[in-house]
């Protein structure tokens, strides 16, 4: 896979974002800015918002100039660094809203400084790095099984990578959703 190829899943199509804009609104997805749980998205729910946060994550990093002490190439595979950037997105639709007052777009900014600090402690704890990566580190509490060693694993194609995480993601999510829906089914008579 290339960077510019769209992102495949079935029932969708998305196409790369042009990189000076962050926001491309697909028809009949919501518009309104909302927060996001990503313990509770629905399979269709996580494919749009996964792809939705990468256009913003790759605007911001690129219109900022953030290395990857900030936002490092494998964000998606870490929770904390998730959660922040997705809050850090909502912030954002909020304060551009054309319907928010003048002064929003400050008190973004504001955050914006607080939460690259948030974010770099998070990827120096977490040990991303440009050109290799490897999952946060558990710490395991007395009485519980030790956490399992965690090894560094290269980089070779961030897009290709993100391609796959989202794709297996919604592909875990389909199951849950499946698995519920068949256990609700009438049983045979």
């Amino acid at each position: 896979m290339t960077p510019d190829e769209p992102l495949q899943l079935p029932g969708y199509q998305f196409d790369p974002p042009p990189p000076d804009a962050p926001d491309a609104e697909p028809d009949g997805l919501p518009s309104v800015p909302r927060p996001v749980n990503w313990n509770l998205l629905t399979s269709d729910q996580a494919a749009f918002e996964w792809v939705e946060l990468d256009r913003w994550v790759n605007w911001l990093r690129r219109t900022y100039g953030l290395g990857p002490s900030i936002i490092p190439p494998l964000w998606h595979r870490h929770p904390e660094l998730v959660w922040e950037l997705s809050a850090l997105h909502l912030h954002w639709l909020c304060a551009y809203d054309e319907q928010q007052n003048g002064s929003a777009p400050f008190g973004w900014h504001r955050d914006f400084a607080e939460a690259r600090e948030r974010l770099h402690d998070w990827v120096a704890a977490c040990g991303s790095r440009l050109d290799r990566d490897r999952a946060t580190r558990q710490t395991s509490w007395p009485g519980e099984d030790a956490a399992p060693a965690i090894a560094e694993t290269p980089i070779h194609d961030r897009a290709a990578d993100f391609r796959t995480f989202v794709v297996e993601d919604v592909a875990r999510r389909r199951a849950v959703e499946d698995a519920f829906i068949a256990s609700t089914a009438d049983p045979p008579r």
